[in-house]
């Protein structure tokens, strides 16, 4: 099996997936799986991994993201979605995206066809359907109603192992990103400040609500002033 879920414990993950990159190589035909490298190989490889996931799951579904630090692997990932379509639209909208720091370069993974047919057997649909209800309930339980716009957005219910980085990523998707404030003591919030209100209120209506980890969708409004 040439990927494992994001829940396997690393030691597993480690030993297993490099024994299946050979099945793994970039090739020009699309595919579902994408192969990045010129990545930062400073990050740390769980950050790195929730980094990836956070910036690709706009795309559509992320069924893994494989992200090693071993020598052959360093620098180096591998994004697999569900759907061709969303993995030919990540890679021409990436294409060149500074992350981290540095370029990325995206290409198509060549693979072998029982890969992701496998990698779909063990996330049914019922998981998908279960998945997307517990986002859009947590959606709704923390909507803002009659916020007034202002440059800062108020960012809740983030996964406690959050970094300001992994914020910077997601909202460096969108211009006139200024300022990212993590609260000492809350890792579950933030504080992001755009350069204008137009800039705040594109990113807020895109990431309320995304699923920036599985199973776990954030809350993002204006902030009080």
């Amino acid at each position: 099996q040439a990927f494992l879920t994001m829940a396997a414990p690393d030691d597993l993950r480690d030993l297993v997936v490099p024994a299946c990159l050979c099945v793994l190589k970039m090739a020009s035909a699309p595919s579902q799986t994408i192969y990045v490298n010129n990545l930062n190989d400073k990050i740390p490889k769980d950050e790195l991994r929730r980094s990836l996931y956070s910036l690709f799951s706009q795309f559509g579904a992320v069924l893994d993201v494989v992200a090693l630090k071993t020598a052959r692997m360093r620098g180096q990932a591998f994004i697999a979605f569900r759907d061709i379509g969303n993995a030919t639209t990540a890679l021409r909208t990436m294409q060149g995206f500074v992350f981290f720091g540095k370029p990325m370069r995206v290409t198509f993974a060549k693979k072998k066809s029982h890969a992701i047919m496998k990698e779909e057997g063990s996330f049914t649909k019922q998981t998908a359907a279960k998945l997307i209800e517990t986002a859009k309930a947590r959606a709704a339980e923390n909507a803002v109603v009659g916020d007034k716009p202002n440059a800062i957005l108020f960012f809740a219910n983030l996964p406690s192992d959050t970094t300001g980085q992994t914020i910077s990523v997601l909202c460096n998707q969108f211009p006139g990103l200024k300022d990212v404030r993590m609260v000492p003591m809350r890792p579950d919030i933030a504080f992001v400040e755009f350069e204008s209100v137009d800039h705040a209120t594109v990113a807020k209506t895109s990431l309320h609500g995304f699923e920036i980890a599985p199973g776990a969708s954030i809350s993002v409004s204006f902030a009080n002033q």
